[in-house]
């Protein structure tokens, strides 16, 4: 189930991915729909990283089925993935620190019909940077002068080349200072705006609960528990990665069981 209103752009559903013995997915399912911020959230080794990598075609999942835009599709390859329509960002944004902002923006996608095109790419970069509302204030400055956010802030760019309808963020915030957090989240709520469907993976409880429309835990490689943001508790959240809440309902049918009555032979009293 996507937000009220919201249509589905993704839908995953028995996703399952193991290797060797190893099952870091579990029937998986998972619904993205436009103009939403779902985050997944869970413990180390809950599978967080392996979705993302099979939704951005790096690792192809070994059984399930997958919908983009209400067709079945096979996500083989990345860039198969991102000429569908879904871009990825990962953790370490995969920038050239020695390159500036524009040959970062564009490279291996240079605009070229003979020679490079440096005014359609100047062009296209302003154009990208003005719809995230960017703080950077030259396209010749090098990535390694800018800032933490300022770099998330090129590379969430240059994933919406090619107009994608669904951004997978990779742990976005992760290392930031609490202005370059905030700056992060503002381009996440701008991604929103535009209709995109956002999937963020978070440890952040706070940012979290800061963008996300609805909030889906992994645990142990399966589903354990999608909630709406707006009203879920930090706690319950908790709960669901930890497996406390598991444990609860657990403890609760173990007391059921053992104040229903018994004959004495043992057998439940009819």
């Amino acid at each position: 189930m996507t937000k009220t209103g919201a249509a589905t752009v993704l839908s995953l559903r028995g996703i399952s991915k193991s290797f060797g013995a190893v099952a870091a997915l579990a029937d998986v399912d998972l619904d993205v729909g436009e103009g939403e911020v779902v985050a997944i959230v869970g413990d180390n080794g809950a599978g967080k990283s392996t979705l993302v990598k099979v939704l951005a075609g790096v690792h192809p999942p070994d059984s399930g089925v997958i919908e983009f835009e209400g067709r079945e599709v096979r996500l083989e390859s990345p860039t198969q993935v991102h000429a569908l329509g879904i871009a990825t960002v990962f953790q370490d944004l995969a920038l050239c620190e020695n390159l500036d902002v524009k040959a970062n923006l564009f490279l291996g996608r240079e605009i070229r019909p003979f020679l490079l095109d440096d005014v359609a790419m100047e062009k296209r970069s302003w154009e990208l940077l003005r719809q995230l509302s960017a703080k950077i204030p030259t396209l010749s400055v090098p990535v390694a002068a800018l800032s933490g956010g300022q770099r998330q802030t090129v590379a969430i760019a240059r994933s919406l080349l090619g107009d994608p309808k669904v951004i997978l963020l990779d742990e976005p915030t992760a290392a930031l200072g609490v202005a370059q957090t905030a700056e992060v989240l503002n381009l996440v709520e701008r991604l929103r705006d535009k209709g995109l469907g956002v999937v963020m993976i978070s440890h952040n409880m706070e940012d979290v609960r800061a963008v996300a429309d609805r909030v889906a835990v992994l645990r142990l490689g399966r589903n354990n528990g999608v909630f709406d943001a707006r009203t879920v508790s930090t706690e319950d959240i908790i709960a669901a990665i930890t497996g406390a809440a598991d444990n609860a309902v657990s403890r609760r049918a173990s007391r059921a069981a053992d104040s229903e009555p018994r004959t004495a032979e043992g057998s439940e009293a009819r």
